[in-house]
């Protein structure tokens, strides 16, 4: 069976960035650890709000790093409802670990700010796409290239755990024309050619538009996919279908995709199934975390 950590790589830059990541919280000595020493402990990790858990192979990554052992008892992308959490008393014991009690403390704030960001964003991903389902929409909700340096691979793997579509993962991954390429090279099709020419079959070439002249002249350069950027509402239905239906039964392949200040609160006015992709930044910019916290058990 498959799960999300098979995406990463067993000797991926990732984990080399989780030790960059503790030794980022201790540059020069720990002074917590000569506190309380290497007395064995246990540890109960708690998440204290509603949502998906996420995050899971990176806070896993942590605990090997500091030596510890444990033992998750969710698996990742799991929902705990406000439900659940009330009848635990506000709190659930999603992983126990164990081992010095230096190295417990050493992993605890990194482990948390890693799954509590990363389940932030899931949460938030699963929202969003739920929001568009219940709606009708049969299309893709996808995430953005805004994402945090250093932290794109736990901000993209999160969006994957809540549903979202990843979109580009970066300016390898796919060709994206905007604006200022447009700008710069002095037409879409000139632009569009350009990137063909190097990017070869494989790749995907996006162009962004503000008009419907400028979708067609995409469209008509060879284009996979069309941004209507900033449409809204009755204009960017009228738009999606009428390029629709202009190219209905020619030889021209293509998907039409919106993006431009697109919310949970507002996403149910811009939906429509002529739309094939819908991106946001909403679901990992500026979204609220999930709260956890890890405790070291009493021996009372």
């Amino acid at each position: 069976m498959s799960s999300y950590e098979d995406l990463l790589p067993i000797n991926g830059k990732w984990k080399d960035q989780v030790s960059e990541y503790l030794q980022e919280d201790v540059p020069s000595f720990d002074f917590g650890a000569f506190v309380v020493g290497k007395k064995e402990e246990t540890g109960s990790l708690y998440m204290k709000q509603s949502g998906v858990i996420s995050g899971i192979p990176f806070a896993s990554e942590v605990f090997k790093q500091c030596e510890l052992g444990f033992e998750w008892h969710f698996d990742e992308g799991y929902y705990v409802s406000a439900q659940e959490l009330a009848s635990k008393g506000g709190k659930i014991v999603v992983c126990s670990v164990k081992g010095p009690a230096n190295k417990i403390l050493l992993a605890e704030r990194t482990a948390l700010n890693l799954l509590s960001r990363s389940s932030g964003i899931a949460t938030q991903s699963r929202l969003m796409t739920e929001l568009a389902a219940k709606s009708g929409y049969k299309g893709i909700i996808a995430g953005t290239r805004k994402t945090t340096p250093g932290l794109r691979n736990l901000e993209k793997y999160s969006m994957l755990v809540g549903g979202a579509d990843t979109h580009r993962y970066d300016l390898s991954s796919m060709v994206m024309l905007k604006d200022n390429h447009i700008m710069s090279t002095g037409s879409i099709t000139k632009a569009v050619e350009k990137a063909r020419s190097v990017c070869g079959f494989a790749i995907k070439i996006e162009v962004e538009v503000s008009s419907e002249k400028d979708a067609k002249e995409a469209i008509d350069a060879g284009a996979d996919v069309v941004m209507l950027d900033n449409f809204k509402g009755e204009e960017l239905q009228k738009v999606a279908r009428s390029l629709k239906d202009h190219y209905k039964g020619s030889n021209r392949s293509f998907l039409l995709e919106c993006s431009g200040g697109i919310t949970i609160s507002n996403i149910s006015t811009y939906l429509c199934n002529d739309i094939d992709i819908y991106s946001t930044s909403s679901i990992h910019q500026g979204c609220s975390i999930v709260d956890y916290s890890l405790k070291i058990n009493s021996t009372d």
